[in-house]
């Protein structure tokens, strides 16, 4: 018998009796088996003591498949997964590790690197161990299948007229007990999981349902068609749609009771392709608790909201994109006011917290003609002292709004703005005079949700901080990164926080909002105001360890400049190339001279940013110039792909030198000093990614142009490269000209 597993035969022979391996190699058998598998079937070795025996010969580390990442699961498909008996564990940005029984599948790490993009690193596990956890991370319809046992299998099949009519469920299969079941497990596995939605998805052969918990939306569950269209038909009878009509969006509400807590369900229906996609808002006010204080914000920020709650008249804007808890934020700030003798009256769709005594909250109703602008007009002959609205959605209400805070209101209202400044310009694009808003205007709250930490299992982070960030980050300081644990249901997150940018309006704000000034205008005066953005906000809570740098980066950009209003000391500053930063003792060194400083109103212009449209050459023919000597290393592990380019550069004129590998290349980069370096991603070893990195920090090659060569065509590996600092970036398969024409455009670039 020939094993599946002959590499382990001289590492397991010391660990039997003598003659052992010889005598199953000499039973008949079927087909090549494992030795591993036969050996601890036959209770000959145990699953560890092979493992540690691996271990120690090969050096390799033991897999601890207690802690795997769940989100893992998004990363490496199920079919690869099994296919090469792999489960991944964790993952940066540069590298994977899996757990394997056999950690020298060239085939297996091949296909891994190429479907996630990273560096594979193995570990080892026993056969079982993998199999079981594989089908921990994948089991798919399980834990479904078990609840709908009652379901039968007795069906008859018919052929159907109409196609589409298989996407309807009856009402009297919507209320089979299962059914019901599965709904109510669903709903409660929802509420105790903290999700803030619940997504039901219609896909080929079946519903999908995903939560949206801490603002993102995992997969939990993947339900068979026989009881997905039933399970989709009783959500729409709970909230009292109609399940006969598919063709229009619906919306309903109901209300449940979850281990005794009334929850609220705002239900949302739409018609799609293969179904309707159903989505159900969870509103539990015992888990959503209204202050100032439980957003998370910093003493400064609740200071500066609650000097605009202070007046009398006027309007509070809070700004920022769905989902981004604006409305929490506005409750909040009405219970800070709300009292006996104060009249409040706010008109919503939907009304989502009932928020007690002395608030009259009333719902839109577009359909009997109640929309914001109509309640408005109606709320205002009521002789309310504070007024929320909503949303403000078009002119109409904008005018409104507008007009009460200027006869005696507070208005409180939110809008769709990506910052506290544009919010000025968007009432304009609404029709809204400059002088008006420049009057009415008391303060403008942009604000974004951060997911934070889950403090029983978050560590130091052990990877280089992004060079686009590096210079808001000090010295010294320890960042944390999420890994996952039963506490935060492997995210690694549990809550959020919001970040906030709050504008108050002072004079000469108020008079540039006057003069029709642009939002760049606007934000200059905020922040020499003292206005912080929404980046350094975020910022506070990652250096302060309550949340990480990658979850900052997911909510928000990095300013293209550093801000003027006081922020943590960088350690580095920006390069002539954007995305580049340099140590902050080489950039004082030799500091630029001083541009003039722009007009008012005009943001400062960055020349070394500016390049040439034409490139550089020769004064005769204008023709770039050829190479005289240049030194090129070519870095790409395809020995034929590497000789053809070797020969087109060597009949060009460059001096040609090889790399096979990430450490070979910078092995090669020391000893010769290349000008330029022509760079493929994926590599043995060290990845193209890593090599990058290394050239970018160290002193010496933090100069020398890198022209990126990859078959990842993509825009998000192409931003990946040039946020680490590529000059140049080129797919494959490639043109010989155009691969030269680009090479002595760098080169020209670089030496101009």
């Amino acid at each position: 018998m020939q094993f599946t597993d002959e590499w382990l035969v001289h590492t397991i022979e010391p660990l039997l009796p003598d003659g052992t391996v010889a005598a199953i190699r000499q039973e008949p058998a079927p087909a090549p088996g494992s030795l591993w598998e036969i050996l601890v079937q036959r209770k000959l070795a145990g699953d560890d003591q092979i493992v540690q025996a691996l271990a120690k010969r090969f050096r390799i580390p033991v897999a601890d498949l207690s802690r795997t990442d769940a989100k893992l699961q998004q990363t490496v498909p199920e079919q690869v997964a099994r296919r090469f008996n792999v489960v991944p564990v964790r993952q940066t940005d540069s590298y994977l590790e899996v757990a394997t029984a056999n950690p020298f599948d060239i085939d297996a790490e091949k296909m891994l690197a190429f479907a996630t993009g990273r560096e594979v690193r193995m570990l080892l596990a026993s056969p079982a161990m993998i199999r079981h956890r594989l089908d921990e991370m994948y089991r798919g319809e399980d834990a479904v299948n078990r609840l709908l046992e009652g379901l039968g299998g007795n069906f008859e099949v018919k052929e159907l007229v109409e196609e589409e009519e298989e996407a309807a469920a009856s009402a009297e299969e919507a209320s089979q007990r299962p059914i019901i079941r599965l709904v109510d497990v669903m709903l409660a596995d929802g509420v105790t999981s903290r999700a803030s939605d619940i997504h039901v998805e219609p896909i080929e052969g079946g519903v999908v349902v995903r939560y949206r918990i801490d603002g993102v939306l995992r997969q939990v569950m993947k339900i068979p068609r026989n009881a997905g269209l039933p399970l989709i038909s009783r959500i729409k009878i709970m909230s009292g749609l109609d399940i006969a009509d598919r063709l229009r969006p619906q919306d309903g509400r109901a209300r449940v009771s979850v281990n005794g807590e009334a929850v609220d369900l705002r239900v949302s229906t739409l018609p799609a392709s293969l179904g309707e996609k159903v989505v159900i808002r969870i509103l539990s006010q015992r888990a959503t608790v209204l202050s100032l204080e439980a957003l998370g914000m910093h003493q400064n920020e609740q200071e500066a909201i609650r000097n605009l709650l202070a007046f009398k008249e006027g309007i509070l804007l809070v700004t920022g994109p769905t989902g981004s808890g604006k409305t929490t934020t506005l409750y909040s700030a009405i219970r800070l006011i709300q009292g006996e003798g104060v009249n409040i009256v706010t008109v919503e769709d939907p009304v989502e917290y009932r928020l007690g005594e002395n608030i009259v909250q009333v719902q839109v109703h577009e359909k009997a003609g109640l929309t914001f602008a109509s309640a408005l007009r109606s709320i205002l002959r009521q002789d309310p002292d504070v007024v929320l609205i909503g949303e403000i959605r078009d002119q109409e209400t904008a005018q409104i709004a507008l007009q009460a805070s200027l006869t005696g209101h507070l208005v409180l209202s939110t809008l769709h703005t990506n910052d506290a400044p544009n919010a000025v310009t968007r009432l304009v694009d609404m029709g809204m005079e400059p002088y008006k808003i420049a009057s009415a205007l008391r303060g403008v709250v942009a604000q974004r949700l951060m997911r934070r930490l889950c403090l029983a299992c978050r560590q130091a982070a052990a990877d280089a901080v992004p060079e686009r960030a590096a210079r808001f980050i000090p010295a010294g300081t320890v960042l944390y990164q999420a890994i996952g644990c039963p506490e935060c249901s492997q995210t690694g997150y549990r809550g959020r926080f919001s970040i906030m940018e709050v504008l108050t309006v002072n004079g000469e704000i108020e008079r540039r909002i006057g003069q029709g000034a642009t939002a760049d205008q606007i934000a200059e005066a905020a922040r020499q105001g003292g206005m912080r953005s929404l980046w350094e906000s975020g910022l506070r809570h990652v250096l302060a360890g309550e949340s990480t740098l990658d979850e900052l980066l997911r909510v928000t950009d990095v300013p293209l400049e550093t801000p003027r209003s006081p922020a943590p000391a960088p350690e580095a500053v920006p390069d002539a190339r954007p995305g580049r930063g340099a140590p902050r003792a080489q950039a004082q060194a030799a500091p630029p001279p001083a541009p003039a400083a722009p007009p008012a109103g005009f943001p400062a212009l960055d020349f070394m940013d500016l390049e040439l449209v034409d490139e550089p050459g020769t004064p005769e023919t204008g023709a770039p110039a050829r190479p005289q000597g240049t030194k090129v290393l070519l870095v790409e592990d395809e020995e034929q792909l590497r000789r053809v380019m070797k020969d087109l550069l060597e009949r060009e004129g460059y001096i040609v030198s090889e790399a096979r590998d990430g450490v070979q290349a910078l092995d090669q980069v020391d000893r010769h000093a290349p000008d330029i370096i022509v760079l493929d991603l994926n590599l043995p070893g060290l990845d193209g990614y890593s090599v990058l990195k290394q050239l970018r920090s160290r002193p010496a090659t933090r100069g020398i142009p890198v022209m990126v060569l990859t078959a990842k065509g993509d825009e998000d590996n192409e931003v990946r490269v040039f946020e680490l600092g590529a000059d140049d970036f080129i797919t494959k398969p490639f043109r010989a000209r155009a691969l030269s024409a680009r090479l002595e455009a760098v080169l020209g670039r670089h030496r101009a």
